[in-house]
């Protein structure tokens, strides 16, 4: 059986690394916690999905917000399963849990990015009825922090 919860303790934040590096190489290890811990103060929360092990296979960043276009949203700011365990059914159920937590948060939108190279992700979020709405366009300012 599967569990899915939010990451609290800087323990379950660390234990999502391995598969947030999949999504996100620039990020290292040292920093992982202390950056998740600053994005916490800014409505960031990290959800994660766990076997009957205890092994994380799937994880997913997000963050409710309201937004002049959509009203309330919940926006995915990262989802990715554990490269080793796709097509088993772990992105599906992480992202019921998100799509049910948008609903009990009373939002009006649920939405999320995904990188224009992410072909496999696109096909999977087209099975689960999510559709392209916008553009996201983006101007490189600085490297992301690691």
């Amino acid at each position: 059986m599967t569990t899915i919860r939010l990451a609290k303790t800087d323990a379950e934040i660390a234990r999502c690394f391995p598969v947030m590096q999949q999504l996100r190489p620039h990020l290292r290890p040292d920093g992982f916690v202390a950056r998740i811990r600053a994005m916490q103060a800014e409505s960031f929360a990290l959800a994660f999905l766990a076997d009957e092990a205890g092994t994380v296979r799937a994880v997913g960043g997000f963050r409710v917000q309201d937004m002049l276009a959509h009203g309330r949203t919940l926006y995915v700011d990262d989802l990715v399963t554990d490269a080793e365990n796709r097509s088993l059914g772990y992105g599906r159920q992480l992202l019921d849990w998100l799509v049910a937590r948008a609903r009990a948060h009373g939002c009006h939108m649920f939405s999320l990015d995904s990188g224009t190279h992410r072909h496999e992700a696109h096909r999977f979020y087209f099975r689960q009825r999510l559709r392209i709405s916008s553009y996201h366009f983006s101007l490189p300012l600085a490297d992301p922090p690691a």
